[in-house]
């Protein structure tokens, strides 16, 4: 007994779902910053190298000083917006 399976689609096998992936595309100036931090972090393989800036970089963003800064930087935004100060971009 055959299973046809139509292209491009997802198949799941039982309660474990497959990895899901994507392509990444880096200009020059991304992939020099890249490249950086693969030196930073001690880390040569690209993939990894980017899941572990995703994962600190989630773990700054989530810190209740970041919230905190963010927030009083986007206040600041919106209030210059609203007074037609445009000194900042």
């Amino acid at each position: 007994m055959t299973v046809e399976k139509t292209p491009f689609t997802r198949y799941h096998l039982g309660d474990k779902p497959k990895l899901d992936s994507f392509t990444v595309r880096l200009n020059i100036e991304e992939r020099q910053n890249l490249d950086l931090a693969k030196k930073i972090i001690e880390q040569p393989k690209d993939s990894t190298a980017l899941k572990t800036l995703a994962w600190l970089g989630a773990k700054v963003l989530h810190e209740p000083q970041t919230r905190y800064l963010l927030a009083l930087v986007f206040s600041n935004k919106r209030k210059n917006n609203r007074l037609g100060v445009v000194d900042f971009e």
